[in-house]
């Protein structure tokens, strides 16, 4: 079951082709090797794997007991360690696995934090005031360049360095599948920053998300795209009976419907 909801919570929110972030490590066209993150089932024994160049990290059960986190470094000058048998190496490469394990694992407790509270929803959905007196403007739950916005912060958790004006022009414009200019994701950023859900890194342009940002877009996120989408499909009038009697909720709401329309009609008749 853990292994299901790590796997689920990670096909829609973020999907990072690098793995960088695990290893502290920076990532450019000249590194060599391949950077993926794979998921295998083979029976009853999964198996969550991240690779960066000749390494790799792996969580899986160790004989079905518990849950076991191991890296194994198969080329120590993929993180400028000598190759040398010695107490310093030794130690430099434990450092290595030990900070790749914790951020795996950190990555995956983060994504699993409660949502936030109601008080929290209304201030990022409403506008709202800063402490210095600035305006704040709503992010609308549901609105398609809010929900954009969102699900390309949930994308951006990954990078070490952050995210530019430019990297969100050219996500969101991917997912809302229409023209998003650099002025509109101006005004997003702004409003981002003021809500608290990101921060710049001084002296520079680039944005970073923070803990109540990484928590509001994947909850705003998961909301829409695993619950209000579906559950307004399976409600739609237009629905077939044949899809219809796939869906549990489909089925519990229509049998609603006929015994409400029943109960009013008996009413009405009585009255």
């Amino acid at each position: 079951m853990w292994f299901e909801g790590v796997i689920r919570d990670h096909l829609d929110v973020g999907r990072p082709h690098q793995v960088a972030i695990l290893f502290d490590r920076r990532i450019s066209r000249r590194t060599p090797g391949r950077f993926r993150t794979r998921v295998l089932t083979r029976g009853a024994d999964p198996i969550l794997s991240c690779y960066y160049k000749s390494s790799r990290l792996k969580q899986y059960f160790k004989e079905g007991r518990a849950l076991r986190t191991e890296t194994v470094i198969c080329d120590s000058y993929d993180f400028g360690i000598g190759r040398r048998v010695c107490l310093k190496n030794w130690n430099a490469l434990r450092a290595v696995g030990e900070t790749a394990n914790r951020r795996l694992c950190e990555a995956e407790a983060a994504d699993a934090h409660p949502a936030p509270d109601v008080l929290t929803f209304q201030q990022v959905s409403r506008p709202t005031k800063t402490d210095k007196g600035l305006s704040a403007p709503g992010l609308r739950f549901g609105e398609p360049r809010v929900m954009a916005v969102l699900a390309s912060l949930a994308g951006f958790c990954h990078l070490v360095r952050g995210f530019t004006n430019a990297d969100l022009v050219r996500q969101v414009g991917a997912l809302l599948e229409a023209f998003y200019t650099p002025r509109q994701a101006t005004y997003d950023l702004r409003r981002l920053r003021r809500k608290g859900l990101i921060q710049s890194a001084s002296r520079s342009r680039r944005y970073f998300l923070t803990p109540l940002g990484r928590r509001v877009a994947v909850l705003f996120v998961k909301t829409y795209g695993r619950v209000l989408a579906p559950g307004l499909t399976a409600l739609d009038l237009e629905l077939s009976d044949e899809l219809a009697q796939r869906r549990p909720l489909a089925i519990a709401w229509r049998r609603f419907e006929r015994t409400l329309d029943e109960f009013i009609e008996t009413q009405l008749m009585a009255a």
